[in-house]
């Protein structure tokens, strides 16, 4: 990449209000980057409609069986596969529907691996091996919206029919020519310039929380505000799946137990019981009939 390239990126900015953030007292340090970060909800708001398609998009590729893939490198990729891992223990989706991959593959999850980011083939590669099909959402992220890696993997998924999303922090990137869906969100200059696992990191993790929660949230994964699919893997857990069962019926602990152990811990289930009054296998059918959505089967 060329220095007038780099010169043409927001990301890559001076900011002119730190330059003397090497010599203020420590408070002011932290002020200064306070101020900074409070200015990512305010750039990412401007990019809601496009946030609230790619939601809608990735929500109908999961109804039709599709899978959401990150592809980024360095903290973008990171922050991808952090936002993948999180998915399963929170909605009991398997690991294969939200899958994050990088650029240098697992070790460079904890180490860089330099060059990686460079190669379109190497994410074509990467790519091929999870076999995609044109039910899947491919999701790019990159803070310039440069980085080959993420445009290889871009331009393979639209040549295999695939949903694409871009997520940058660069409003006019190059990457966004191959998403679908163009999240360009102007958060400005770095406090040390070009560090971008600052605030272009912070606008990335939450704009991923939105992606998967919101498909997760229009796939059925949640009633009111209770994630009713919370897998109970440990102690933490089995007590979180009792207490959303208590606050969703308005039953005692003692009754939500009762019914978690009868439905083998699955919170939805134990709900749909409770509320409706119907037997296991009633219940289980109604759910089936209404794609796991309570609301849904509570009301038909």
């Amino acid at each position: 990449m060329q220095i007038k390239q780099l010169e043409g990126m927001m990301t890559e900015s001076r900011n002119p209000d730190t330059m003397n953030i090497d010599s203020v007292s420590t408070v002011e340090l932290v002020e200064m980057i306070n101020r900074e970060d409070k200015k990512v909800p305010e750039a990412i708001e401007k990019k809601k409609v496009e946030i609230a398609a790619a939601i809608d998009i990735i929500a109908e590729q999961f109804k039709q069986g599709g899978r959401l893939i990150y592809i980024g490198a360095g903290t973008s990729g990171r922050l991808g596969i952090l936002d993948a891992s999180e998915c399963p223990p929170t909605y009991g989706v398997s690991f294969e529907m939200v899958q994050g991959v990088m650029a240098g593959g697992q070790k460079a999850m904890f180490k860089a691996v330099e060059g990686a980011e460079d190669s379109e083939e190497l994410a074509i590669e990467d790519l091929k091996g999870l076999n995609l099909t044109s039910k899947d959402v491919v999701c790019g992220i990159a803070a310039s919206g440069r980085t080959p890696y993420v445009i290889g993997g871009l331009k393979y998924a639209q040549s295999l029919g695939c949903k694409t999303v871009g997520v940058t922090m660069n409003e006019g990137a190059s990457m966004l020519a191959y998403a679908d869906v163009k999240i360009g969100v102007g958060v400005g200059p770095e406090v040390v310039m070009g560090s971008t696992r600052m605030k272009a990191g912070t606008a990335q993790k939450l704009i991923l929380n939105m992606l998967s929660t919101g498909a997760m949230i229009k796939f059925g994964k949640v009633y009111s505000n209770l994630m009713v699919d919370v897998q109970a893997t440990n102690i933490k857990l089995v007590a979180r799946a009792r207490r959303i069962v208590m606050l969703a019926t308005g039953v005692e602990e003692a009754v939500a137990e009762k019914v978690l152990a009868e439905t083998k811990n699955s919170v939805k289930l134990s709900i749909m019981m409770i509320i409706s009054g119907l037997s296991l296998e009633e219940a289980k059918a109604k759910l089936e009939a209404n794609q796991g959505y309570i609301a849904n089967a509570l009301k038909n």
